[in-house]
This record gives C-alpha cells, sequence and structure tokens, in this order.
C-alpha cells in the first residue's frame, strides 16, 4: 500500500500544557485507522491537526510527500464528519449533501449525479427532500457522511461520530460505516475511545495515552499481543498479574511456575502477565493449574462473567467472645443500661474521648417503653500502658454499668510479598447483637476495629473478605475466630457453564494463553 499521510514528531501545546508529545505515524491509502484512547490522550487534538483546524506546534503533517502545514483547511484533501454532525437544519437531505459541491459552482446535472449517489450509498432512497430535523440519530449521521464523501476526499476525518447513537444503533452502523469505506476506497481516520468501534471496524489501531502512542498494530495484534499493561486493560478484560520471566518460556507468579510462549527478558526479571477470561477453562478442582473458590457468577446474556479467588490476600485472625446479654435492669427507675468490653490499641490511648468508649463499648440506656436515655456519667481512667481497666456509664437515675477497656499492643500481620499490613482486635459482642445485625460482615470490621494499609506508602487498603464459621442466627456464648482478609489473586473467567458462587474449582489453559509484557515506566 502506498503511504498517504506522515505525522512526524508533532507536539501540541495549549497555554504551556504539552497535549502531543512528539507523535509519528503513517497512514496509507484506503487504510481504515483509529485512534484510540480515553477522554484527553491527544486523539482528538491530532485529529484537528491532520484537518487542518489546528497548527502543530512542532513536527509535520506530510502528504503525499508535501508538508500540508501551511495549506488551510478548506483546501486540504480532507473532510471531516464532527461528533455532532453539523446538519444545516434550514436545508433538507439533498441541498445538505449538495452544499460543497453547489460551492464549487459544479454543474447542475454532475451535483446531482454525485448527490444520489451518495444518497444510494448510505441508504437513504426516498429522503431526499426529507428536512433533516425530522431524521433520527442514524439518519443523520448518513447525512453527514454522504456530504462529506461526495467532495470526494483522499481521507474522511470521523470525530467520535457513533459516540451520540443508542447501543443497537451504534453496532449496525460500525458494520455500515466499514462496508462504506470498503465501497468508496478511501481513507478512513477515526476517533473513539470505545475499544468495541475499534476491534470491529479498524484496520489499523493506534492506542494513545497522555499525549503519546502506546501500541500501534492490527486489532487481533493489539488484542492478543499488548505491550503493556495500559494497553491490555484498554483493550478487552484482563487478567493483569504480576509475575517473574524465569527464564524464556517460563514465567512464574504466586510462587508456581508455568510454560508461556514469550522470550526475550532479562532471566528474574519482574514483568506483567495477561491472561484473557475467555482463555481460562474452569476443570475439577485438582484437574487444572491452580484451585479456586467462585466469589461471584454475573449473567452476561451469552456468558457468564465468574470472579474466582485463587489465593486469599493478606489476613488476620481474632477471637469473637460471644456473651449472654448483659442488660442492666433499675426497676425503681424503669431503665436498662447496656455496655460491651472492648480491647484497644496502645496507641490510641492518648487521644481517647467519652463519644469513642460509648462507640467501642455500644453502651445505650433506654426506659421500660423503649425511650433513649441520656449516658451523663462516663467514668474510666485508662492508662497508655497494656492492662485492663474498668469503666463505668451511668444515668442520672443511678442506673449503671461497667465494663473493661483492655489495652494491648497491636500484633499487626504484615504481607512483604503483597506489601500489605493489617490489623485487628479481638471483642465482646452478646448474641443479641449479633443476631440483631443487618449487615453482619460490616460490622465485624468495626467491631474489630479491623484495617489493612499498603506497607509502601501507609494508604488505606480494602478489607475485601470477613471469613467466619457459625450460624449468625443460632449463635450461642463461646469463642469464635473471625479472618478479616485484603483481596486476593482474582482471575476472571468467561464461561457459558453454569457455576454456582461458593463452588470449589480448577482453573486450566495452554502455554499460548499467556501473554508476557515488560512493566510500564
Amino acid at each position: 500500500m502506498k503511504k498517504l499521510i506522515e505525522v512526524k514528531n508533532v507536539v501540541k501545546t495549549f497555554d504551556k500544557q504539552v497535549v502531543l508529545k512528539g507523535i509519528s505515524l503513517d497512514i496509507y491509502e484506503n487504510e481504515f485507522v483509529t485512534l484510540l484512547g480515553p477522554s484527553g490522550c491527544g486523539k482528538t487534538t491530532l485529529l484537528r491537526i491532520i484537518a487542518g483546524f489546528l497548527d502543530a506546534t512542532e513536527g509535520h503533517v506530510i502528504m503525499d510527500g508535501v508538508d500540508i502545514a501551511a495549506v488551510p483547511a478548506y483546501k486540504r484533501d480532507v473532510n471531516t464528519v464532527f461528533q455532532h454532525y453539523a446538519l444545516f437544519p434550514h436545508l433538507d437531505v439533498y441541498d445538505n449533501i449538495a452544499f460543497g459541491l453547489k460551492i464549487k459552482k459544479m454543474p447542475g446535472d454532475i451535483i446531482n449525479q454525485k448527490v444520489m449517489r451518495m444518497i444510494s450509498l448510505v441508504g437513504l432512497e426516498g429522503f431526499e427532500n426529507r428536512d433533516v430535523t425530522s431524521l433520527s440519530g442514524g439518519q443523520q449521521q448518513r447525512v453527514a457522511i454522504a456530504r462529506a464523501l461526495v467532495n470526494e476526499p483522499r481521507v474522511l476525518l470521523l470525530d467520535e461520530s457513533l459516540s451520540a447513537l443508542d447501543k443497537n444503533l451504534r453496532k449496525e452502523m460500525q458494520l455500515e460505516l466499514k462496508e462504506i469505506q470498503r465501497e468508496v476506497g478511501i481513507t478512513f481516520i477515526f476517533v473513539t475511545h470505545d475499544q468495541e468501534e475499534a476491534l470491529t471496524m479498524s484496520d489499523k489501531i493506534v492506542i494513545m495515552k497522555d499525549g503519546e502512542i502506546e501500541q500501534i498494530g492490527t486489532p487481533v495484534q493489539v488484542y492478543n499481543e499488548p505491550v503493556n499493561e495500559y494497553c491490555a486493560k484498554f483493550i478487552g478484560d484482563s487478567n493483569i498479574i504480576d509475575g517473574i520471566m524465569k527464564k524464556d518460556n517460563l514465567v512464574s507468579f504466586d510462587d508456581v511456575d508455568y510454560e508461556c510462549v514469550d522470550y526475550g527478558f532479562e532471566e528474574n526479571e519482574p514483568v506483567d502477565i495477561v491472561i484473557r477470561p475467555e482463555d481460562v477453562d474452569i476443570v475439577p478442582r485438582n484437574k487444572g493449574l491452580l484451585n479456586g473458590e467462585v466469589k461471584s457468577v454475573l449473567f452476561k446474556g451469552v456468558h457468564y462473567e465468574v470472579i474466582v479467588e485463587t489465593s486469599s490476600g493478606t489476613s488476620k485472625t481474632v477471637t469473637m467472645h460471644v456473651t449472654k446479654s448483659h442488660d442492666v435492669v433499675n426497676e425503681a427507675a424503669h431503665e436498662k443500661i447496656s455496655a460491651s468490653s472492648f480491647y484497644m490499641d496502645i496507641d490510641d490511648v492518648e487521644n481517647l474521648s467519652d463519644g469513642e468508649v460509648i462507640a467501642r463499648a455500644n453502651a445505650q440506656a433506654w426506659t421500660d417503653d423503649d425511650q433513649d436515655v441520656s449516658l451523663t456519667k462516663i467514668e474510666y481512667d485508662v492508662k497508655p500502658e497494656t492492662g485492663t481497666y474498668p469503666c463505668r456509664f451511668a444515668t442520672d437515675a443511678g442506673t449503671e454499668i461497667t465494663i473493661n477497656i483492655t489495652v494491648v499492643k497491636p500484633q499487626a500481620v504484615e504481607d512483604a510479598a503483597h506489601e500489605e499490613g493489617i490489623q485487628a482486635f479481638d471483642f465482646y459482642r452478646t448474641a443479641d447483637e449479633i443476631k440483631e445485625s443487618i449487615a453482619l460482615d460490616t460490622d465485624l470490621i468495626r467491631w474489630a476495629d479491623a484495617y489493612a494499609w499498603n506497607m509502601e506508602d501507609d494508604s488505606r487498603v480494602e478489607i475485601w473478605d470477613v471469613k467466619y464459621d457459625f450460624d449468625d442466627e443460632n449463635i450461642t456464648e463461646g469463642d469464635y475466630p473471625v479472618t478479616f482478609c485484603t483481596q486476593g489473586r482474582e482471575i476472571k473467567v468467561e464461561t457459558t457453564d453454569r457455576i454456582e458462587e461458593g463452588e470449589r474449582i480448577g482453573l486450566k489453559w495452554n502455554p499460548e494463553d499467556i501473554h508476557v509484557m515488560r512493566k510500564m515506566g
């Protein structure tokens, strides 16, 4: 194919902000090229520079061997279809399409031939005299495309021109747009942030990020061979896993080695691994490459999206002491009072307040007819030393209860492999409090004061799972282990088989289903 457009080291700045950082790209005749990336990545700016609506700060745009930097937009052999079409509302379909030809003062019979050919090409026969404001979104887009193509440009530029359509019409227009491009045989440059549009229509996809090109390739290449984590996540669903490239054709993650087809890395080089959800097979437990537990199942119409946890995250187990209901009754005052003993971190003692003590102890008082009563006396003398300290709550009527505050040094679990730490405390609760809990996992996290953090920057990490084996509706007095976990290794799987949550299964894939990528940066 003949090279039609050469973008060479194009830089664009707005108010000292660099939007394009030295873009170089070759575009060939009759090619459908898609500029793909999130909002703000520079794809529309690049399109507008090619169109002539913006001037490059540095670099060159060459068309057919000629630098067109000094050529105004209306003289360039390109036409643009904008996101909102920019049709002339006072003109009908025919006159909208014919507008550019009339400006060129072409003979009427030639204009008619060209316009009617375009109307046929975009499937709008019978709509010639229709008011464009009465057309559907898809029909308006066809008019905009026909108006651009009737001038027979070498290149058609489309700036997110399908984004205003509903989902079903957008899918229909993806196929029609590609068919139109094949029919007219010119170069299309299409801007989108929609990966499905890019994969469906393109001959070549240009993935952009922060004003730079991350990868250029065919849809098959960018899907099956992404160059880095950003491209893998932007094109299709991916399982991205931190790993070590032991040697050619052998990669490791979670301390297990797996065969792959990749090579050319340094021995023991840290890498990113991508495994597509559709490449993972569900097999019986102990019959695959690794085992896991099904955490969620989502029906997606033609398949199920299954999340399988294959290894747990950082975890901490504490003891929940379940006691009888310990309401104290003051018959003379017709009041009741309740509170629970609790553990706390020695480092938190200095900032301990009455409000926090009430909250940690879940202290409350009420009348016989369930009206709240204020706790007017809170007495405690907790020192920043390990030990057990009494705490007394009382009302004005003399209804009172005493609990214990146990100060301990935190026993955190630090996991160097996951770079995470997690901490939680033993705690007391009554059977009734557990039975009455509406969101038990959330309450268990709160009662145990459980939290996790990133050891590298001390940022908070979510407690992903709370594990226990008691029946919360029939719990009795006793001690029960409760384990708090951060998110472990999870693998997304797409399958047509029905799988149940909680099922323990095996996972399997082939060596060629693993793609190893170098770390970004």
